[in-house]
């Protein structure tokens, strides 16, 4: 699969997504409630996520795996332990933690998707444009519920890269205290916005 990974910063020791989400979107029509309607183009590894997130196609998990799996090797962060970033939407299967499992299981690298969790309901960021409004959102919503990451060297996973708000606020909270001893972000997408 082609990819284009670029560098992301935040609070985090070094951070990439592997690619944009969306290639471009075209006005097609307005609905019969007169919602704007749009052809969406996406990258290779935008359209296996949304198939993934939005169609319950669980095909898609061992590519998109992959594709991370082979850049992490390239990469190399030295990490003891993959965190999914909790979900802010709850679903029968959270598609995040599925590509996580496989992730770890083609990495070899246990995956630990209990230790921080999320306590505070929030809306979808992806729907939150204003970047201060996601901080407010997200302020005091995940918690460390164990000593599981002490000392560890922590590969934060997330699906979309938009403002950074999600993989900052965990971050920081992996750091708190001395928790981890390293974070390292892989966003799998990021939207043209964050580009």
């Amino acid at each position: 699969m082609n990819i284009n990974p670029r560098p992301i910063s935040g609070g985090w020791d070094d951070g990439f997504s592997l690619d944009d989400h969306i290639v471009r979107s075209e006005f097609t029509e307005y609905d019969e409630y007169g919602h704007p309607q749009f052809h969406t183009i996406r990258t290779e590894l935008g359209e296996l996520l949304f198939k993934l997130k939005y169609k319950n196609d669980r095909s898609a998990i061992p590519f998109i795996a992959q594709a991370a799996c082979d850049f992490i090797q390239q990469w190399n962060p030295g990490i003891d332990v993959i965190v999914p970033t909790p979900p802010s939407k709850k679903r029968a299967i959270q598609p995040l933690y599925e590509i996580a499992k496989e992730l770890g299981t083609l990495l070899h690298c246990p995956v630990d998707t209990h230790s921080v969790t999320k306590i505070k309901e929030t809306e979808e960021l992806k729907n939150v444009v204003e970047y201060a409004k996601r901080l407010d959102l997200i302020d005091g919503a995940y918690v460390i519920q164990s000593s599981a990451l002490h000392g560890k060297r922590i590969l934060l996973l997330d699906d979309l890269y938009q403002s950074g708000a999600t993989l900052n606020a965990v971050s920081r909270l992996l750091k708190s205290k001395n928790t981890a001893s390293s974070v390292f972000v892989l966003a799998l997408t990021r939207t043209r916005s964050s580009s």
